[in-house]
């Protein structure tokens, strides 16, 4: 995987409680306290996606569909 820099603007009184989770070794840098939280946040709302998206399924619906396929497969038993 390649890394790419980039420069951040952050408020200071984050920066500074960034630089004190390094100074307890939480982090080994500053750059993984941005890759680490960055990586959180995407995942966060790929789950929250995938959330609103099952929340669009009807309940009854799918079970139809699922027992459905339990009859077939129970007749090619």
């Amino acid at each position: 995987m390649s890394i790419a820099k980039i420069a951040v603007s952050i408020d200071e009184k984050q920066l500074k409680k960034i630089d004190f989770y390094v100074k307890k070794h939480v982090f080994k840098n500053r750059s993984q306290a941005f890759q680490i939280s960055i990586n959180r946040t995407l995942e966060q709302l790929e789950h929250d996606r995938l959330t609103r998206e099952c929340a669009k399924l009807d309940p009854k619906e799918e079970q139809e569909l699922a027992d459905i396929g339990i009859d077939e497969d129970l007749e090619s038993w």
